[in-house]
């Protein structure tokens, strides 16, 4: 298959990525973790703290501080038990048990593995795996990699400065055994909302962050012993304490043009062995292909965006500023533990106007460091806000768009949508009717492919990926559940809000509302 057909079909056409005859192999499933055999361990703390409220004054990290922020990022956090109706066998009901973490991922199966560059006077300096089901960390390889990666980086200039850098990968197998190539879409998904979950963490911990989407992909994968066929690096985060970390005007002049076959002759080849389980593993040509093609080999490749100049509201319009409201502060482990994804539980309930102006507000109000432009990260400009709205105070039922700067909406068609919405998912698993705010994330249609490539799809993914997951933190702390959805009607709700002549289309939907209390048992994985 042609590799634009596939991500039209990964959009608007997802049924058809499936062979007719496809079966989930769940006796032969991986697991949802990496293992590594025969290498040193370095065992991390687990009393980790209850809360994380924002630190004005951190001490130097220890790594101590760093097994927390691993843990609280993707630590294994839970284990659920749920009831479901299976006749098959000879049974009303059944159970059905999952670990879990304190980020959502499609089917429970994160695809995501963690590595880490660390440099602490407590441990010997190298890259690191994190071990997730036993909390500690792997040592991969001994040394200074600070001149490696800096040249391996768009924005690698303040490496040096940076107290560990964090790697986010996707193994391809993880969810493709389920998924088959719909996983392609989630892979990235995944990885965004790890990398959110990672800026808030980071955030609350004092520690300052930059996300880098570009990079020569083959020189870190080998420097943390991935082959790129299986598993490949998706994000690179340097990670330092205090100020934030200084955008570099002159990036895009380097002296020399450094290419991955050269850095990769710079360190050896790692032949670490690792577990996954499954006797069994399927080839994923066309993810392969698209990742081959989405790979940068040399430093030429990287580029900045230009930044966009759209008006989100036509001047015709009619703007509804939402109300003034104060900065909104919550406890984020508190949030975490209690973060829900209700689908036939969501119950109908008023929603006030300064909900939803504190809600949307606090969604774009994060600190978001990228190589992608020279802002300070206003992701706004790549990925937006809409909402089919119904129920809430002293707003019209309709379907919305919301603009950060003015802190406004702009209704643009009235009615009760709901029953729209509800024909247009392919599995009717969520009560669209019991939900007040029903979000959709919408970015460019062509997937960032003229600035980025088709690496711009899997970014464009990622940046989704951050925007649902300070959404469903917002949701949480207003008590309120939200459920990410990919199983929607692209092309109805792109009608709907009228993007569609603009070039844009509705990426992921997002229902967000109160909810009753599910019949679960669950424990906590905390010490």
């Amino acid at each position: 298959m042609e590799l634009n057909s596939f991500l039209y079909q990964l959009h608007f056409d997802s049924d058809n990525l499936y062979p007719r005859d496809w079966q989930v192999d769940w006796e032969d499933a991986p697991l949802p973790y990496k293992l590594y055999r025969n290498l040193p361990e370095v065992p991390l703390s687990t009393e980790v703290p209850l809360t994380l409220k924002k630190q004005e004054d951190p001490n130097p990290p220890r790594l101590e501080d760093l097994g927390h922020f691993l843990w609280y990022i993707y630590g294994l956090t839970q284990y659920a038990q749920s009831a479901i109706k299976d006749e098959s066998i000879g049974k009303n009901v059944s159970f059905t048990g999952a670990l879990r973490r304190f980020v959502p991922s499609g089917g429970a199966l994160y695809p995501n593995e963690l590595y880490v560059y660390i440099k602490l006077d407590e441990i010997p300096n190298g890259i690191y795996h994190y071990d997730v089901v036993h909390h500690r960390l792997i040592l991969l390889r001994e040394g200074n990699f600070d001149s490696y990666l800096a040249r391996s980086l768009a924005d690698g200039h303040s490496i040096s400065e940076c107290f560990c850098t964090l790697f986010i990968s996707t193994v391809f197998w993880k969810n493709f055994y389920k998924y088959h190539n719909f996983s392609y879409r989630l892979q990235g998904l995944d990885a965004g909302v790890l990398i959110g979950q990672s800026l808030e963490v980071a955030d609350r911990m004092g520690f300052s962050t930059r996300v880098c989407y570009q990079f020569l992909d083959q020189s870190i994968n080998h420097l943390l012993g991935l082959s790129g066929q299986e598993e490949s690096v998706y994000a690179v985060i340097p990670i330092r304490m205090g100020s934030s970390i200084p955008l570099n005007d002159n990036q895009q002049k380097r002296e020399e043009t450094v290419s991955s076959s050269q850095l990769c002759r710079e360190v050896p080849v790692l032949n670490n062995t690792s577990y996954n389980r499954s006797k069994r593993v399927l080839d994923y040509h066309m993810l392969r292909k698209l990742n081959e093609a989405s790979m940068f080999e040399t430093t030429q490749s990287f580029v900045k965006i230009k930044g966009r100049n759209d008006k989100k509201f036509p001047f015709h319009s009619e703007m509804i500023l939402l109300p003034f409201t104060e900065d909104f502060s919550y406890d984020l482990a508190s949030v975490c533990r209690e973060r829900y994804s209700p689908d036939i539980d969501f119950t109908l309930g008023n929603v006030s106007q300064k909900q939803l102006s504190t809600f949307l507000k606090e969604t774009y109000s994060f600190l978001y460091q990228n190589d992608l432009d020279e802002t300070r990260g206003q992701i706004e400009s790549r990925v937006a806000l809409y909402g089919s709205f119904y129920n809430v105070e002293g707003i019209l039922n309709g379907a919305y768009s919301y603009d950060h700067g003015t802190h406004a909406i702009q209704r643009i068609t009235e009615g009760d949508h709901r029953e729209l919405l509800q024909s247009g998912l392919t599995m009717p698993n969520v009560n669209l009717y019991q939900v007040p705010l029903c979000m959709h994330v919408v970015g460019d249609k062509d997937h960032l492919k003229k600035s980025l490539g088709y690496r711009g799809y899997r970014i464009q993914q990622m940046e989704a990926g951050i925007l649902v997951q300070r959404l469903l933190l917002m949701a949480g702390a207003l008590g309120m559940g939200g459920h990410p959805l990919l199983g929607f009607d692209a092309n109805q709700c792109d009608e709907l809000y009228r993007v569609d002549y603009k070039g844009k289309t509705s990426l992921i939907q997002i229902p967000v509302g109160p909810y009753r209390p599910r019949a679960w048992l669950r424990g906590s994985l905390h010490s």
